[in-house]
């Protein structure tokens, strides 16, 4: 009689079958035909490991192994002449012994094996590839060629980390990584002698086993990468780029290498807003952000070492790359002044805006990214002023100085000229760059510095007499008022303009009301020139 099999069962993929050479290891029963058992693997709680066809084995066995597949069970039955003859084994098998043996095969693999690699999904897109040195992110399940889980680092809900080709993995996974893209799924088998070898890892991973790993690859660099700057859009006029020192607001989106989104300032509604070159940011954003135009969009991808290390942070894994889509809506430098560009300007133009002067002007105010802020024609009235005195902001005060009726000018203001880091609350953002376009309709020109009020002509001797009409020797805010708005009507004085007349006299009345008893006398009375005399005389 010859070996006989029965495949009790076989599995419905069968990539490879047991040929003469391969090592194997497999668990089995072992009875005499009654059913009586005489070894068995599972009791020994491990596999039998052995190469077929090499005379390791029974005859019987080495010919019932042949063809096999992983997960196949077979039950074999060998004669005596192909197992232990009419010798047997000495207490364990009789002579003339039939065998039964119930067979599963469980691994199987051959000397000349490599390491195997099937992609089964690869983006599209793949500028980079794994390369020895590289550091990588992956996610992995390792399973036995049965199947059996023996590692998964989803189930451990954190990526496997480490660099690859200088003997971190062991040598099979060393090599299965190499040419893989981010995104890339791909199975890597690997035999024993490639793994963990005869002795297996002491833990989950018995002696010669081979170790299939699914692996999806999510994150890749060198440690010699430095940033890369990609999808760069600049706006066609661009007079001023980024530089170090520079205050800069932007918009950006922060991906992980896998396009899974950490953060975005979008979603804050708001900007995020920082010094360039500083140290403010991580190193890479901080090099990323410099020779940037206002309006500009550009990619910045950062290794790790110039974003968050080894460490990570909040929802960044450590070792990530990191990738940020930014738009940079403005910037600016501490140092930088009102910038004005002349648009037109009148032919006649000798009268010149100066400090006093009272300005009604049109304007439209945006933002450096062009949205419009506030404009005075949606208004249908001019915005007025008195220059210098301020009432506008500080680059206002200075954007509007020599110009003359009928001039048309833009006028930058950077934030520290404007409405500094804290902007106007649903107005204007914080640390903006305000960009007007202003022309000037009117111009009343203004008073010497520090004046309220001043004569056309000559300046009556007899003056208090004149003011105290009633002659009593005393000057009442109403006695002073009527006569200063006389001399206005008359043309004879002349008030500051753009401010409101009650104010003014009263400010004049009190300014000579000494006493601030309410009444002026002829002894507190005095003039402005007479004072700026004395005071020059007391100096």
């Amino acid at each position: 009689a010859d070996v006989s099999v029965e495949r009790r069962f076989v599995p419905e993929r069968c990539p490879r079958a047991v040929r003469r050479g391969d090592f194997v290891r497999y668990h089995y029963l072992g009875a005499f035909p009654d059913g009586t058992r005489f070894d068995s693997s599972y009791d020994r709680g491990s596999t039998f490991n052995v190469f077929v066809g090499k005379g390791q084995l029974i005859a019987g066995m080495d010919k019932a192994l042949v063809g096999m597949c992983v997960n196949e069970r077979r039950f074999v039955k060998i004669p005596p002449k192909f197992a232990y003859g009419n010798e047997g084994v000495s207490g364990v098998i009789p002579p003339n012994a039939v065998l039964h043996f119930d067979v599963l095969l469980i691994d199987l693999w051959n000397s000349e094996d490599e390491v195997q690699v099937q992609t089964y999904f690869k983006p599209e897109k793949c500028t980079r590839t794994v390369q020895v040195s590289d550091f990588v992110r992956y996610h992995y399940n390792g399973t036995f060629l049965d199947g059996t889980l023996f590692d998964s680092s989803h189930n451990r809900m954190r990526t496997y980390d480490t660099y690859v080709g200088i003997g971190w993995l062991i040598p099979g996974m060393d090599q299965g990584l190499l040419g893989m893209c981010v995104g890339e799924k791909r199975i890597i088998t690997i035999p024993p002698f490639l793994a963990y070898g005869e002795e297996g890892d002491g833990k989950e991973i018995p002696g010669q086993a081979s170790l299939v790993f699914d692996v999806v690859l999510l994150d890749l660099h060198n440690p010699k990468d430095g940033i890369t700057i990609e999808n760069q859009q600049v706006p066609e006029s661009c007079e001023r780029r980024s530089q170090t020192g520079d205050f800069l607001r932007y918009h950006y989106n922060g991906t992980l290498l896998d396009g899974t989104l950490f953060d975005s300032s979008y979603s804050r509604n708001r900007t995020y807003d920082t010094y360039v070159g500083k140290g403010y940011v991580i190193a890479g954003m901080d090099e990323g952000l410099l020779g940037v135009c206002t309006g500009e969009k550009r990619r910045i991808i950062i290794p790790p070492h110039l974003g968050y290390g080894e460490e990570g942070r909040g929802e960044i894994p450590g070792s990530a790359v990191l990738v940020f889509d930014i738009h940079v809506v403005d910037f600016h430098n501490p140092s930088d002044s009102v910038s004005i560009t002349v648009n037109y300007k009148p032919s006649n133009c000798t009268v010149l805006s100066k400090k006093g002067d009272y300005l009604k002007y049109h304007y439209n105010a945006s933002l450096l990214d062009g949205t419009l802020l506030d404009s005075t024609h949606s208004l249908g009235k001019t915005y007025n002023i008195v220059l210098g005195s301020g009432q506008v902001v500080v680059g206002m005060d200075m954007g509007l100085q020599d110009m003359c009726v009928g001039e048309r000018r833009t006028v930058v203001i950077p934030p520290h000229l404007g409405y500094g880091e804290d902007g106007v609350e649903g107005e204007v953002p914080g640390s903006a760059v305000l960009v007007f376009d202003i022309e000037l309709l009117e111009l009343v020109s203004g008073l010497p510095e520090g004046y309220m009020f001043v004569w056309n002509g000559e300046v009556s001797p007899n003056l208090f007499e004149e003011i105290d009409q009633n002659h009593d020797g005393e000057v009442l805010l109403e006695e002073f008022s009527e006569y200063i708005q006389a001399q206005v009507d008359s043309g004879k004085g002349k008030l500051a303009p753009g401010f409101d007349f009650e104010k003014i006299v009263k400010n004049m009345f009190t300014n000579q009301d000494r006493d601030g008893n309410g009444k002026v006398t002829a002894e507190e009375f005095k003039l402005k020139d007479q004072e700026a005399k004395e005071e020059h005389d007391e100096l």
